[in-house]
């Protein structure tokens, strides 16, 4: 029997239709969590990747009921899987709206046990994209005179968590763990933030652009991301660098854009900034457009402006529960390390990312 139940307008609705009609607030934190196994033919080892995150890792797509099969994290276990001539289970346990704090304590912490079995070789997470964003909607309502602490409270939160996931994952992850990568903010939305602000600044009266604002924000959470990686024995995938930088030299530096924009390790905050949103700023571009060759370009983000696109399908994950299941490698083949469609869509692209950072053996 479908259970009802009587709307404001005093007609009776299904429990499923109201659901449906309150999808947008349940997607805000919506747990989806997924685990899929890379089942190659003729093995019997098997190892496990465990990502952490939120709507990023989760591979949401819009939907409160499934998401993307091949998210990043689960790109990069078919890697593993032909590296090591295994079978490697992708565990994602993310939360999708959730912010650093959340995503720390809800996922990382709460659900430790996923990378302490004994099968874990890889531990990855991701976070903070919420915390800009969320700061992001609250700085372009504001009137008035601006007022810039939302976007410093956002960017000391994303420092924070960051910091105590990977003391966290340090000292709870399986000992044979093998690789802890994180992947740091692409900028979704940076050309619809080519606009003037609402509110005036306190100093000049006037307006202000909110990729200027927002840009120089997003970098420092990225520096630190990366930073505390090299301090704390993480590896750190620029996502930044992969979705905003073309993969050929646009400005004839003599160095392709997406290299030229990485995070260099060991380098000074203030060089990193300066470096990713002044010197090479002509550089960026709308990952809506991800330019792989002078002439050609793919769509990284999807329609909503936010989540990175994929290819494969999609599981069951969200407000029915996660899922479990298996399937075949889609590829056997990598050339020069990639798949054939290694920077067609955003989550093949940051599961490359993470994928150069495999080690050669589990």
């Amino acid at each position: 029997m479908i259970s009802v139940f009587r709307s404001l307008s005093g007609r009776w609705l299904p429990a499923v239709a109201l659901l449906v009609l309150s999808a947008p607030a349940l997607a805000n934190t919506l747990n989806q969590n997924v685990s899929w196994t890379i089942d190659r033919s003729g093995t019997s080892a098997k190892y496990r990747v465990v990502a952490y995150g939120d709507s990023i890792f989760a591979g949401y797509n819009g939907s409160i009921s499934n998401a993307a099969k091949y998210s990043a994290p689960t790109v990069d276990a078919e890697y593993l899987s032909a590296r090591w001539n295994a079978d490697i289970e992708s565990v994602r346990r993310a939360k999708s709206g959730a912010v650093a704090r959340d995503v720390y304590e809800n996922k990382i912490v709460a659900e430790r046990s996923y990378m302490q079995a004994s099968s874990t070789r890889v531990v990855t997470f991701e976070m903070c994209g919420n915390d800009g964003l969320q700061a992001r909607s609250a700085f372009k309502s504001q009137t008035g005179t601006c007022d810039y602490s939302g976007l410093d409270s956002a960017i000391n939160s994303c420092k924070t968590y960051v910091s105590a996931a990977m003391d966290y994952i340090n000292a709870n992850a399986y000992a044979g763990t093998r690789l802890k990568v994180i992947s740091n903010l692409y900028y979704p939305g940076y050309n619809a933030d080519n606009v003037q602000s609402s509110c005036t600044d306190a100093g000049t009266g006037q307006t202000v652009n909110l990729r200027d604002r927002f840009l120089p924000a997003m970098a420092k959470m990225n520096y630190w991301m990366c930073e505390y990686a090299r301090q704390k024995g993480f590896q750190c995938a620029d996502s930044f660098a992969q979705y905003m930088g073309a993969d050929y030299d646009s400005n004839s530096d003599g160095l392709i854009d997406s290299d030229a924009l990485r995070h260099v390790s060991g380098e000074s905050e203030a060089s990193y900034i300066n470096r990713t949103t002044v010197t090479l700023r002509s550089t960026l571009r709308d990952a809506n457009t991800k330019f792989v060759t002078s002439s050609s370009s793919f769509d990284y983000i999807q329609s909503d402006d936010t989540h990175p696109t994929y290819t494969s399908g999609t599981v069951s994950a969200g407000i029915w529960g996660g899922s479990t299941g298996t399937g075949a490698p889609r590829y056997t083949a990598f050339t020069n390390g990639r798949n054939p469609i290694w920077h067609n869509y955003g989550h093949e692209r940051m599961g490359w990312a993470l994928s150069v950072y495999n080690p050669t053996s589990p």
